[in-house]
């Protein structure tokens, strides 16, 4: 913050809509976009009589989440009903987890420049969603869609460890990028998938006590989340600096204002009324079914990041493009497999490869040049065979019109093999040379600057076959040599 005389205190309340089938406790589906009120029974509508049943596949990306951020998981597993009622909460409870959330502690490097922290959190626990309060449709009428009424999420509660919006910015955007990597959720913002509470306080820089903070609901980008951010701190040093009492409370922002608003006092635990879930029993899991979990973690961001940076010598900025998504690193380490020039790889995948695959709405798997022909395609430059511009301007268009072709076979083709023949270049040199005799003697009186047209000249003649290393000694010799 520019302040300096106070600091953010910032905790985030992160809700991760899971990628199952199905609803948290029921069989109802949970595909995004559907009409409204379409996915929903009498377990999801809360009907008398009903009983849930737990998801296993919630459990399981519960477990693979924490496992990712260094958890303790919980073995023993129980559920709690969170008593309130608002529209959009059909049973007027929620089940969740209050006593026993499955995974304890943990924490999520972020990345802020070229620079790591750790952010610890307190606790994930699973749960099931509310509703969906629609109140743009109508004047005067608030619409309720229940088809998200009952989806799994989990909710992952940060201590306040972060300062500013640009550390919940690196924060939310790391928790996305996981939860792709392990395939628990889409992390969609724009439809919901992620969310976050922020809560917010300030104190007088230095300090290590916490004040009371002000809890900004449900916000669904980043973007609203620094506007947010921004507008507490001023409005909360305004208050402390007047000489008053920050209150506790529940806010909504609009983003049409950029201002918070109140929305309730903060509730505590005892306004919820928890009490133990009755109709679901404890959820027991063994070592051995954590431990085969833990197996099945793919790489983590951090680490691909660590490994792009020292085993492939890449800069900062190719390992964090190349491990933003993890289809890309899988595809560049595949690539690497094929080639030895690592650099030469990540040129390729980051300026061909991704923009090609974003124009053309197309996943990186489904590129059809196969690994080898990159690898190959790689070697011709790498041998000087084809100039690097030749390269990626004619041959890589062409062979992603003609994914069967050999790269060298199709620059042969297109007559883009460069020549390093001898007799070829130096009798294109001395033509060239002959032709502008002016230019040759200014050469000659220290326009060194000319050697940049006479291979302008060479390359026009030659087609574009020259090798330019070679022309450029060639030409250098016999400006000298004259």
């Amino acid at each position: 913050m520019s302040d300096q005389k106070y600091e953010a205190v910032i905790g985030l309340e992160v809700h991760i809509q899971l990628a199952t089938k199905s609803k948290a406790f029921c069989s109802d589906d949970t595909t995004f976009g559907r009409a409204p009120n379409t996915q929903v029974g009498v377990v999801s509508l809360g009907h008398p009589g009903v009983l849930p049943k737990v998801n296993s596949e919630q459990i399981a990306h519960a477990v693979r989440l924490g496992q990712a951020l260094g958890c303790r998981i919980n073995l023993r597993n129980t559920f709690d009903r969170k008593n309130y009622f608002y529209a959009d909460l059909p049973k007027g409870y929620q089940i969740t987890q209050d006593q026993s959330p499955i995974c304890i502690g943990g924490a999520l490097p972020i990345k802020l420049g070229e620079e790591w922290r750790s952010i610890d959190i307190h606790h994930i626990h699973m749960e099931e969603d509310a509703g969906k309060s629609i109140h743009t449709l109508d004047p005067k009428k608030s619409m309720i869609d229940l088809n998200r009424a009952g989806v799994p999420l989990l909710e992952l509660v940060t201590e306040p460890d972060l300062r500013s919006a640009e550390e919940v910015d690196a924060f939310m955007s790391g928790m996305r990028q996981l939860v792709r990597y392990l395939g628990v959720s889409d992390g969609n913002m724009e439809q919901g998938s992620m969310r976050c509470d922020i809560n917010v306080s300030i104190r007088p820089r230095g300090a290590e006590y916490l004040m009371d903070r002000c809890e900004v609901k449900n916000v669904n980008s980043m973007r609203y989340a620094r506007q947010a951010i921004a507008y507490e701190f001023k409005r909360q040093q305004q208050i402390v600096e007047g000489g008053g009492t920050v209150r506790q409370q529940t806010l909504n922002f609009d983003p049409a204002t950029g201002r918070t608003s109140p929305l309730r006092e903060k509730e505590d635990a005892h306004d919820y009324r928890y009490f133990p879930e009755p109709d679901l029993p404890p959820i027991v899991l063994s070592e051995a079914y954590i431990a085969a979990s833990a197996k099945k973690l793919p790489y983590l961001p951090w680490q691909l990041h660590e490994l792009f940076r020292k085993e492939y010598d890449l800069p900062d900025y190719d390992a964090t493009l190349l491990t933003a998504d993890a289809p890309v690193a899988a595809a560049f380490i595949a690539l690497c497999k094929k080639t030895k020039n690592f650099k030469a790889a990540s040129n390729l995948m980051i300026n061909k490869l991704i923009p090609h695959c974003q124009e053309n709405n197309l996943a990186i798997a489904d590129f059809p040049v196969s690994f080898r022909q990159l690898a190959a395609f790689i070697s011709l430059i790498d041998e000087d065979k084809v100039s690097n511009t030749t390269a990626y301007q004619r041959l890589f268009p062409a062979l992603v019109e003609q994914p069967g072709q050999d790269p060298a076979d199709l620059a042969e083709q297109m007559n883009l093999v460069q020549s390093s023949d001898s007799d070829f270049l130096e009798e294109i040199a001395k033509q060239v040379l002959a032709d502008f005799p002016g230019k040759v003697s200014a050469y000659q009186n220290g326009k060194k600057g000319l050697l940049g047209f006479f291979m302008g000249q060479l390359m026009k003649r030659s087609k574009g076959k020259a090798d330019p290393k070679a022309a450029n000694k060639l030409l250098q010799e016999l400006l000298d040599a004259s």
